[in-house]
């Protein structure tokens, strides 16, 4: 069970906010405007601290627990967090409905951690048949060795930013 005492807001509001990040593609300051126009007043600094606390804490709930099956089709980006000093590198994979097909919390941003994450999302979720990503080399190359090793044709589009 997930301790949420000491923290100045209740349990909803954190798994909310929480899941907000998590889940969407939205800029932390554009999830900010829309909690305040809710009437809660969070900063996006607490809710990223909160992302960093209970992540791990909510994956491992998440995983124990039945989820709604996904599309076969796929978007996923990275990005990079600051968790207490060191930058670290955060994969999601959305479905084309934007359910949250996987993420994964690393320290490197290469091949060998994107290929990690494809196959951390293979093993709950099952092969894709197509998959969008940004024009990150790192990301290709996985998407290449992850073809080869399952003999599945996987269909890559690149794109800027339907991605995001």
């Amino acid at each position: 069970m997930i301790d949420f005492r000491g923290h100045r807001f209740e349990r909803d509001i954190i798994l909310t906010r929480v899941r907000g990040y998590l889940a969407y593609p939205l800029s932390d300051r554009n999830l900010e405007e829309m909690r305040a126009e809710r009437g809660v007043d969070v900063d996006h600094s607490s809710v990223y601290r909160w992302v960093q606390k209970f992540t791990p804490q909510l994956e491992a709930a998440f995983r124990k627990g039945k989820k709604r099956p996904v599309g076969t089709s796929g978007r996923m980006d990275e990005t990079y967090i600051n968790i207490k000093g060191p930058w670290k590198s955060l994969y999601r994979a959305v479905d084309r409905d934007g359910q949250t097909i996987d993420f994964l919390l690393t320290a490197p941003r290469d091949k060998k951690a994107a290929l990690r994450f494809f196959k951390k999302a293979v093993r709950q979720h099952g092969l894709p048949e197509k998959m969008t990503i940004d024009k990150s080399g790192a990301n290709t190359a996985a998407l290449e060795a992850l073809q080869a090793e399952t003999g599945h044709a996987i269909e890559i589009r690149q794109n800027k930013y339907l991605n995001n």
